[in-house]
């Protein structure tokens, strides 16, 4: 447990400091007259590549080949993006909800359960599913 509370405090100081400094540069790129939706998509992705190699290196400290793991570790915030939006049109759109709120609530739970599909399908354990070489049989 104490290494999924460490992995966990890692992560979020990742999360922290990566959107800090991708909001600032959002902002940089607005104030240079780049339009918003670009500005915001070159920022999701440079924040995922970023991420990625902090969270593979640092908060997960995994040993998972890069190539297999970045398909997964992208595929986990298309993913995390689609609940996003679907709760901002559920809640807000159709329910009537302060968007604020609504994103101020997910941001919480997208994190947490970015958290949960990296631990466990991203960077968990690959000895699981692949034979290493010490276990192999000899011929």
């Amino acid at each position: 447990m104490r290494t999924e509370a460490a992995s966990f405090v890692r992560f979020a100081i990742v999360g922290v400091c990566s959107n800090g400094a991708l909001y600032l540069a959002y902002i940089g790129l607005s104030l240079a007259g780049i339009g918003h939706k670009t500005a915001m998509t070159t920022t999701f992705v440079l924040g995922i590549l970023v991420t990625f190699a902090l969270n593979r290196s640092w908060s997960f400290q995994s040993t998972r080949p890069a190539g297999g793991t970045f398909a997964r570790y992208a595929a986990t915030y298309v993913f995390g993006y689609a609940v996003n939006l679907l709760a901002l049109v559920l809640l807000v759109d159709l329910a009537g909800f302060q968007h604020q709120l609504v994103q101020g609530v997910m941001v919480v739970v997208v994190a947490t359960m970015m958290f949960v599909l990296q631990r466990r399908w991203v960077f968990g354990d690959a000895s699981a599913s692949v034979l290493d070489n010490s276990t192999r049989p000899t011929r």
